[in-house]
């Protein structure tokens, strides 16, 4: 079992990782009543304000037949990625594995019926990949105590301010309570990930909001350090804690640190899957970026959005490919 300072000099090196965003969303790909969505897919049920009775529905339906763990690692393993991190649970609620606490997931709410986070992590431990995995710690707009309630933000894809939370199920935002959520869901899934499914070599926790304390931070935390003492946790755990930094999305790092950091980078202009959004990075230009972050002491975080059927997009594999062989020249 390796040490936790031997996990930061293994990430210190790393150079590059895939970043998978997959879940109820793939199976809209980025289109909801004959409308397109005009910024990034994942966050659909939020910018259309889709009920949740509504967009649960697409549990019943979410039935990826093609989805192949091994071929997902073979295709991070081919462009030379040293790690995969994975949507545990997005910001809808929905988990990619088995939960004790919510059947709101793809073991008991759909056709499927298999833990994906399971196999993941069984084909990248053959195949020798280290596995991440993301969770979403604050928001979650299946819970009516989720966080993002208390102050507005500029939402780009509904080009206003919002509050963050589901505020069209849940519009009584006095009454929400955060720490109802954190205690009822957030602990008890976060020590499900972190004791099921082996050794971890990182947590990517995201959007910390204004609900969640320092308190609460530090309980994650340590969490973690108590679970799998060697696992890295990144800053969006929030309140300026975490061992490594993750840049904003799609933003590179401008200046040399020989601190741990990270930028996670879109491979076209979506993180989950959007059928229409053809636009993809060439492997020279994903190349470049890479060379940009890792000469600022940055690992290249790649990520990329399966569709409803488990299959990463046929150009994406194509460019994983190239990627891999032009980076060994």
């Amino acid at each position: 079992m390796i040490t936790l300072e031997e996990n930061k000099k293994w990430f210190k090196d790393a150079k590059m990782g895939m970043m998978v965003h997959w879940g109820l969303y793939s199976l809209l790909g980025g289109e909801w009543k004959g409308q397109r969505i005009r910024d990034i897919a994942e966050w659909i049920m939020h910018c259309y304000r889709i009920p949740v009775s509504e967009y649960q529905r697409l549990a019943k339906i979410f039935d990826p037949i093609y989805f192949d763990a091994e071929e997902w690692v073979k295709t991070a393993k081919s462009a030379g990625m040293e790690y995969l991190v994975v949507t545990s649970k997005h910001h809808d609620g929905f988990c990619l594995f088995k939960s004790e606490v919510d059947s709101y997931n793809s073991v008991d709410a759909t056709p499927f019926g298999r833990d994906i986070i399971g196999e993941l992590a069984e084909a990248c431990y053959k195949q020798g990949l280290k596995l991440g995995l993301y969770y979403s710690q604050c928001l979650d707009w299946h819970e009516p105590h989720g966080g993002g309630y208390t102050k507005e933000h500029y939402h780009a894809c509904l080009e206003r301010k919002c509050l963050f939370g589901n505020t069209w199920d849940y519009p009584d935002n006095e009454k929400k309570d955060y720490s109802l959520c954190f205690e009822a869901k957030i602990k008890p899934q976060l020590k499900e990930i972190l004791t099921n499914y082996g050794d971890l070599c990182l947590i990517w926790f995201d959007t910390p909001m204004e609900e969640q304390t320092p308190e609460q931070s530090r309980e994650l935390y340590e969490m973690v350090r108590k679970y799998q003492p060697a696992c890295l946790v990144n800053s969006r755990i929030g309140n300026g804690m975490g061992d490594y930094v993750s840049c904003a999305d799609n933003v590179l790092p401008e200046e040399y640190t020989d601190k741990l950091i990270e930028a996670p980078v879109t491979l076209n202009h979506t993180w989950g899957y959007k059928y229409f959004d053809n636009d993809w990075k060439s492997a020279d230009k994903v190349l470049e970026i890479m060379k940009k972050c890792n000469e600022k002491g940055a690992n290249l975080l790649l990520n990329v959005g399966p569709d409803h059927l488990g299959r990463i997009p046929a150009p994406a594999v194509d460019i994983f490919k190239e990627l891999g062989e032009k980076s060994k020249k």
